[in-house]
C-alpha cells in the first residue's frame, strides 16, 4: 500500500510539474501520450550507417544471384543491374542489411570494396550546402546548390538583364502541377538549335546545376569561342524536366529519381524509361516499386508528354539539330541506341565527336570520361529520351552526358558542391566541343 501511495505522488508531481512547464499530457481511453510542445521530426528519408559496396562478378553464379537478390530485397539500392563477368556494381545497403550483406559476399567469394560506411553523412554534408528557398535569385551562383523556386526565379532575372537575347519558355505542367520552364537564347531567328535537358532523373542535382551554368557561361563568357556559340546557334535549355521529382529530393528523399505519379501504395514513374521508343523492351521493369519502372504505357507521363509535344512542334520550326541530355553519374558521353547494340547510321561521327570531347575534358581537368554507344557503355536501356530524340524526331546529333564522379564514385549521386564549377564546365568544354566538329562535318547547314 507505503509504495502505492509514493508512486501516485510521484506521478502526481510529475504531472503538476509538466503543466508548469507548458507541457500537455493528453489522455486517451487506456493510454497517456506527452506531449513536449517541440515539432515532429520532419518526414523525411534518412540513411543513418548505409554502405556503399562496390562489388565483382567474376562467374555467372554470382551474377544470377545479385538478380534474385535485387528481385527479392527493397534494403538495398542497385546503382545498375548485375548483367556480366568482370562487371562491377555499386549497391547501396541498408543499416540492418550490412551484417547478412557482408556475410552473403564472403560466402560466395564476391571481390569488393566498401566505398562509404555512413551514407548519411555525405547528405547531411549536401544540404548544408543548399541555399534557403527564400534567398533572392540574384544570389544565384556555382558554389551550391538550389530549389526549384530559385532556379526559376533565376531564369525570370536573366531574361530581365538580356530581353533581346533570352526568353523564358513553359513547356506545361509536371503530375503535380509544377511549371516545366526553360530558356530561348537566340541571336538570329534563323540559327540552328541545341536543345539541352536535364533533371529527368531526380537525384541528380548536378545536371540542372550544370544547365544553368551553361545559360550563364553563353550570356557572359568573354571567350571568343563561347560568344561565337551562343552568336551562331540558337539554345533551348531546360534545367528541370522533373520538377516534382526535385523538390522531393530537398524535402523527403535525397535519392529519389522518379516522378511522383501515384501507382496504389507506391510512386513514380522513371521518365527516361518511358518514352515511345522500343518502350520497355529492355533494362527497365513493369513493375511501379522499382526505380527503372517504364510506366503504365509509353509516353503515358504529363512530364514525357510534355517534352515530347514541345519537341514535335518545334523540330522542324526551330531547326533542332543537337539534343544534350544531362545527367550523372559515371563519366560519360554516350549516343544512340540504348535498346539495342546495332549502330546507328551516323555511329562513326558521333563516335569521333564524343572521342574529341572526352579528349577535351582530359585537356582541361585531367578527368576521363569515355565515349560510346549507350548500350555498349553503361548498360542496355529502353524508353530513353536521346534514344527517342534521333529516331522519331530526327535529331542527328544526340547525346547522353553522365556527368562526375567516376564508375565507382563515393558519393554516388550526393556531388559536393566544390565540384559543380569543374563539372558543369566539363559538360560545356564537350557540348562546346561536340558542335564545333559537327559543325565542321556539315551537320547545321
Amino acid at each position: 500500500m507505503l509504495t502505492w501511495l509514493v508512486g501516485a505522488r510521484l506521478l502526481v508531481i510529475t504531472i503538476l510539474t509538466m503543466a508548469a512547464s507548458g507541457i500537455k499530457l493528453e489522455c486517451g481511453d487506456e493510454i497517456c501520450l506527452i506531449d513536449a510542445g517541440s515539432p515532429p521530426p520532419p518526414d523525411q528519408a534518412r540513411y543513418d550507417h548505409y554502405r556503399i559496396y562496390n562489388v565483382q562478378f567474376d562467374n555467372q553464379e554470382q551474377i544470377e544471384l545479385f538478380q534474385k537478390l535485387e528481385d527479392q530485397s527493397d534494403s538495398l539500392t542497385f546503382i545498375g543491374h548485375a548483367r556480366e563477368i568482370g562487371q562491377k556494381l555499386s549497391i547501396l545497403v541498408a543499416a540492418h542489411r550490412v551484417a547478412d550483406f557482408a556475410d552473403l559476399l564472403k560466402t560466395y567469394k564476391l571481390k569488393h570494396r566498401v566505398l562509404t560506411y555512413n551514407f548519411q553523412e555525405k547528405i547531411d554534408r549536401n544540404m548544408g550546402e543548399v541555399l534557403p528557398e527564400s534567398i533572392d535569385a540574384t544570389q544565384y551562383d556555382w558554389q551550391h546548390f538550389f530549389h526549384l523556386k530559385t532556379i526559376y526565379g533565376w531564369m525570370d532575372v536573366m531574361a530581365k538583364k538580356y530581353p533581346d537575347l533570352l526568353t523564358v519558355l513553359d513547356m506545361g505542367k509536371s503530375t503535380q502541377g509544377h511549371a516545366i520552364k526553360g530558356i530561348k537564347l537566340a541571336s538570329k531567328p534563323d540559327n540552328k538549335a541545341i536543345f539541352i535537358e536535364s533533371g529527368i532523373h531526380a537525384r541528380e542535382w548536378i545536371a540542372p546545376a550544370t544547365a544553368t551554368y551553361i545559360i550563364n557561361e553563353l550570356l557572359t563568357s568573354q571567350d571568343a569561342g563561347v560568344q561565337k556559340l551562343a552568336k551562331n546557334f540558337n539554345w533551348i535549355i531546360f534545367p528541370c524536366v522533373n520538377p516534382d521529382g526535385y523538390k522531393y529530393t530537398f524535402e523527403h528523399d535525397r535519392m529519389w529519381r522518379k516522378n511522383r505519379q501515384l501507382f496504389g501504395t507506391c510512386r513514380g514513374v522513371d521518365l527516361n524509361r518511358n518514352y515511345p521508343d522500343h518502350w520497355n523492351s529492355t533494362g527497365s521493369s513493369s513493375d511501379p516499386t522499382r526505380y527503372d519502372f517504364a510506366g503504365p504505357s509509353a509516353g503515358s507521363e504529363l512530364e514525357t508528354q510534355c517534352l515530347l509535344q514541345f519537341i514535335r512542334s518545334n523540330v522542324q520550326k526551330e531547326q533542332i539539330k543537337t539534343y544534350i541530355a544531362l545527367h550523372s553519374y559515371s563519366q560519360m558521353l554516350m549516343f544512340p541506341y540504348g535498346y539495342t547494340k546495332e549502330r546507328v547510321s551516323n555511329y562513326d561521327d558521333l563516335q569521333e565527336f564524343g572521342k574529341k570531347a572526352a579528349a577535351a575534358i582530359k585537356a582541361e581537368s585531367g578527368r576521363d570520361y569515355v565515349s560510346g554507344s549507350l548500350y555498349e557503355t553503361i548498360y542496355p536501356s529502353s524508353g530513353g529520351s536521346m534514344d527517342w530524340a534521333h529516331e522519331e524526331a530526327g535529331i542527328p546529333i544526340a547525346y547522353t552526358f553522365e556527368l562526375r564522379g567516376p564508375p565507382d564514385s563515393q558519393d554516388l549521386f550526393i556531388l559536393p558542391a566544390v565540384e559543380i564549377q569543374p563539372t558543369a564546365s566539363e559538360a560545356f568544354t564537350a557540348i562546346r566541343t561536340i558542335v564545333e566538329a559537327a559543325d565542321e562535318k556539315g551537320y547545321y547547314n
